[in-house]
């Protein structure tokens, strides 16, 4: 079994952590910091509650007052990667926790930190409350950001104020309306920067959520102008990809379903022991006079505890199948248990999904 994220927060880590901080503060309270983060129940504590356990260490040994506190925390981040810490360090990302919750009163001094942190250990989750308190202001900043040097700010431009980043706090105001966000994608459509294309493609994926028009508009305007924009451009539809809008299959050329023609789609086994696998296979076949692209995907309706079934989506392949050609597809969906999914015994669904539209669905049964 894989370690628990949770766990590289471990003692030494802490000490790590503690010895880069003495270096430059050899007053510092270690018994103190340690007296809190390591309280009876830190064991019990989930990743997310041992970060803030830390930022409460953090709390008992830095000044009440923002305005001092930030040059102690912007020196810190400075000897932790003279101690070697390497860039993009996800473990740090407890100190713009600190500024999240100890910064929003300085909003310039906030933007300063977040700028030379970000650098190190990203602020997406932290900065979001400032978003919120200060929509124009924060906005005003990002734009800036979006034409910063570093990619990691460029980045942050982008990753902070994703209308649905995952696991953060929601903005509602950009799942609402979007436009603010607009133009900073504009400026990073064509970043050099693969982490930073990255993040505009998210952002545009979770404004086609709210916004599917939206993104819609952009692809028209992106789409084919250059092969990172469209690369950009076909990972933030994927949304709208899976949910078949006929808009975007047109865009990317796929064939229309009426030249399709699915034959023997069928399950290998009727019944599936968890820990096994269901296996199914079909056959396709392109009627057209030209060659026709395929996107192939299945969907599993998994059973839930009310009986009704929950749809996901998972992507087989994209090909280009010759006039007249006809392909044979075989293909298994492993059943194990994982976090994110919890099994109901009993009949559950498998469709196929050609170029989005649904062709066929099947019954098995699923044992525990």
């Amino acid at each position: 079994m894989a370690e628990p994220l949770k766990n590289i927060y471990s003692e030494s880590f802490i000490d790590n952590f503690l010895n880069s901080w003495k270096k430059f503060d050899s007053t510092l309270d270690i018994i103190k910091f340690k007296s809190v983060v390591f309280s009876n129940d830190w064991e019990s504590l989930e990743l997310k509650e041992r970060m803030s356990r830390i930022v409460e260490g953090m709390e008992c040994l830095l000044p009440d007052d923002f305005s001092k506190a930030s040059p102690i925390l912007l020196r810190l981040v400075r000897q932790i990667k003279l101690d070697g810490a390497k860039e993009n360090s996800f473990e740090y990302m407890f100190i713009p926790e600190y500024v999240e919750k100890h910064g929003l009163d300085f909003f310039d001094l906030a933007m300063n930190s977040f700028e030379f942190i970000t650098q190190f250990t990203s602020c997406e989750f932290a900065i979001r409350p400032y978003i919120i308190k200060y929509p124009e202001k924060s906005m005003q900043q990002m734009l800036l950001w979006s034409k910063h040097s570093h990619p990691n700010v460029r980045r942050f431009s982008s990753e902070g104020c994703r209308p649905r980043l995952p696991w953060a706090m929601a903005l509602p105001a950009f799942k609402k309306d979007p436009s603010r966000i607009l133009s900073m994608l504009e400026n990073l459509k064509s970043d050099s920067s693969l982490f930073v294309r990255k993040s505009v493609a998210n952002n545009l994926n979770d404004i086609s959520k709210d916004n599917p028009e939206t993104l819609i508009q952009i692809a028209y305007q992106w789409y084919g102008n250059h092969t990172d924009t469209n690369w950009i451009i076909k990972h933030a539809c994927r949304t709208l990809l899976k949910a078949g809008n006929p808009e975007i299959m047109k865009l990317f050329g796929y064939a229309n379903i009426k030249d399709l023609k699915v034959h023997k789609f069928v399950l290998k086994n009727s019944k599936v022991i968890m820990g096994e696998n269901l296996e199914f296979e079909f056959e396709i076949e392109n009627t057209s006079k030209s060659n026709a692209l395929l996107r192939l995907e299945y969907g599993m309706h998994f059973l839930k505890k009310n009986g009704s079934r929950n749809l996901k989506v998972f992507k087989i392949s994209e090909r280009e199948l010759d006039k007249n050609q006809r392909i044979k597809i075989q293909k298994n969906h492993p059943f194990k248990w994982i976090s994110t999914r919890v099994y109901y015994e009993g009949i559950h669904q498998i469709s196929l999904i050609i170029n989005g539209i649904t062709i066929g669905t099947k019954e098995f049964k699923l044992e525990l």
